[in-house]
């Protein structure tokens, strides 16, 4: 099972990279909370790229991993959380990362 969720995280960071994502940084939450094991944060320069990051991606792990994935705020563009479970994936517009400040909440 840990394996299957760090093959899981690499092919998702390799995927973000790949597809010019920017300020990628991944929080371990395994000690923090129950909610998940790995919490990766990223943006996009654009809306639309926020958009296209997350039609990419899930497109790509579930063809590649056959894993569900659960997907809010896609719509609004500017934020969109991707849940794959043991992996939960935010693509950011800047200002809206810099607005949430969601990693600041989760890192030590």
């Amino acid at each position: 099972e840990e394996s299957k969720i760090d093959a899981l995280l690499d092919f998702i960071l390799k995927c973000l990279d790949k597809n010019k994502a920017e300020n990628i940084i991944t929080i371990n939450l395994k000690k923090k909370s129950s909610l998940a094991d790995y919490m990766v944060v990223a943006s996009g320069r654009s809306q639309r790229q926020v958009h296209a990051l997350v039609d990419i991606i899930s497109k790509e792990v579930k063809e590649h991993l056959n894993v569900n994935i659960a997907i809010e705020g896609k719509s609004k563009s500017d934020w969109a959380v991707l849940d794959f479970g043991d992996i939960i994936v935010h693509v950011f517009h800047p200002e809206a990362r810099d607005f949430y400040k969601i990693e600041e909440l989760w890192q030590d």
